[in-house]
């Protein structure tokens, strides 16, 4: 596995339940500020793989960018199950809800 994708599947596996990040902001902390594209391939073909909480992910606008709308509702009762707050087109406050790890390493 490459070193970003090994980063990426860290970062998404630290997200903890309750909080989202976005897909850039995961490529950005995994060392590819551009990588937004990379982190939904890796979500998309490791997910089930590596047990990754692929439902904390969503877009830069704090929307959840699945279009299949199954998928749609699976991830919005997930976060809605952690406590996130989700309006009903599938919106995220994140400045609430987002998870920043730098922030979390300057608490310890």
């Amino acid at each position: 596995m490459e070193r970003f994708t090994e980063n990426v599947v860290a970062i998404i596996k630290d997200i903890p339940s309750g909080k989202v990040m976005s897909y850039g902001q995961i490529a950005k902390a995994a060392g590819s500020p551009r990588g937004a594209r990379q982190v939904v391939r890796i979500l998309h073909s490791m997910s089930k793989k590596h047990k990754l909480p692929w439902y904390r992910v969503i877009n830069v606008k704090g929307e959840i960018g699945v279009q299949d709308e199954e998928l749609f509702f699976t991830q919005k009762a997930l976060l809605e199950g952690e406590g996130v707050k989700v309006s009903g087109k599938g919106r995220i406050n994140l400045d609430a809800y987002r998870f920043d790890p730098h922030l979390e390493i300057n608490k310890l």
